[in-house]
């Protein structure tokens, strides 16, 4: 019965697109939420990218398209009967106090939800797709609800030196979060296009630097590259603003450290190019949930997070994307389990931080088993395997030889 609420709910919002689509999509562009089309000035830098192609920007890869109707049948359907807690996920709470000194080994992640972290790197602070809202949705009464209150009250953040993040998508740039963070005179730092949403709520335009993939960003001596990522993107319901907006991963580079975080992204060779160029990393953040068969192109899932690691020239891993929101068919706590499984195979070093626990990848990694033991669907029952990656082999193949050879 909750499954079919759920779902009930997730319809209104198909039904409301449709109507938007009745109306000639009056009723979804007038809406704030989901933001503003990029004109003027603005708009032709974006044209002038390559990877602005017909009207759009481009895939890294020619992807399959994520099957919307089978995807939308089999979310009222099918599943797991665990994708959301039946209690409240063990939380550390965080106050102000406890960010007022900097971390002792110049580095610390605090890992907030889903892909929410705030990022203390040799000297400067980072937040990372900051999401407070209640709902990872375009109205306030339905779609994808958190399981749990942020560990951290928005008032309680630290003094920031960026924003910065990774596409437009509603779990990732959060409207009543950006309201929340307009007062601040901080910086945020954006894929191309994702200004014109800030702009129209309230972002001055001094504040917001705008990047093409490989492009960079200096925080006094903290480097912010965006970085190419498999992926796309859109606010609206009726998908009239698909791809009109940049989506990226980044690297923050500091005088001592380099962390490497994903955004969204399905499995592509791009990753070993960003480790050749931008690595080794410290610490690698990877999206690792939300995935399925049936969108592998635009998520990469554990598995093929594990091996993006080990192509980033990765030392710590901290698995993202996960534990915070329903937003695909398999349980809450598998994409730890896969990871973890994987993980094994390769020997690699992850943290597995409660929320609003801090990792440093220097000291002891948080790796306490908080999440309850429940039934999941191993690699080998339910792969998540992107297309179009002949090349991905060989260039894996180059990341770890590079990695072997680091001091």
């Amino acid at each position: 019965m909750r499954r079919w609420l759920r779902g009930g709910a997730n319809l209104l919002i198909v039904l409301l697109a449709l109507a938007g689509i009745a109306y000639g999509g009056l009723i979804v562009s007038t809406w704030t939420v989901t933001g503003a089309k990029a004109t003027g000035a603005r708009l032709e830098r974006m044209k002038a990218s390559p990877n602005w192609r017909d009207g759009h920007f481009a895939d890294t890869l020619r992807r399959t398209e994520p099957q919307i109707l089978k995807a939308s049948w089999a979310f009222f359907t099918q599943g797991s009967k665990h994708r959301e807690p039946t209690e409240v996920p063990p939380v550390v709470h965080r106050t102000a106090d406890e960010f007022t000194s900097p971390p002792p080994g110049g580095l610390r992640v605090t890992w907030l939800g889903h892909s929410t972290m705030l990022v203390e790197i040799d000297g400067r602070r980072v937040l990372v797709d900051p999401v407070w809202g209640e709902r990872a949705s375009p109205l306030s009464f339905a779609g994808p609800r958190r399981f749990y209150a942020p560990p951290l009250d928005i008032a309680d953040l630290p003094p920031l030196d960026a924003v910065i993040i990774s596409h437009d998508h509603y779990d990732h740039l959060d409207y009543p979060t950006i309201l929340a963070l307009a007062p601040l005179d901080v910086p945020f730092v954006v894929p191309l296009g994702i200004g014109a949403h800030l702009e129209h709520w309230g972002i001055a335009p001094t504040r917001i630097t705008e990047l093409d993939w490989w492009g960079e960003h200096l925080i006094g001596d903290l480097r912010l590259v965006a970085t190419p990522a498999r992926h796309f993107s859109g606010r609206s319901m009726v998908m009239a603003d698909k791809d009109h907006t940049l989506w990226a991963g980044w690297a923050l580079i500091g005088p001592d450290h380099r962390v490497f975080f994903s955004g969204d992204t399905a499995m592509f060779p791009g990753f070993a190019e960003i480790g050749e160029r931008l690595g080794p990393f410290d610490l690698t953040m990877l999206e690792s949930g939300a995935y399925n068969a049936l969108w592998a192109d635009v998520h990469m899932g554990p598995e093929q997070a594990v091996e993006a690691h080990r192509m980033l020239r990765g030392r710590v891993m901290l698995p993202v994307h996960w534990g915070l929101f329903d937003l695909a068919l398999h349980s809450w706590t598998e994409p730890i389990e896969r990871v973890l499984a994987a993980a094994s195979k390769h020997g690699i070093a992850v943290a597995t931080p409660r929320p609003g626990e801090s990792i440093d990848p220097n000291a002891a990694l948080p790796q306490t088993r908080w999440w309850p033991d429940l039934p999941w669907q191993p690699a080998e029952e339910a792969p998540v395997v992107s297309s179009g990656l002949e090349r991905t082999a060989k260039r894996a193949e180059v990341g770890r030889l590079a990695a072997t050879e680091t001091p």
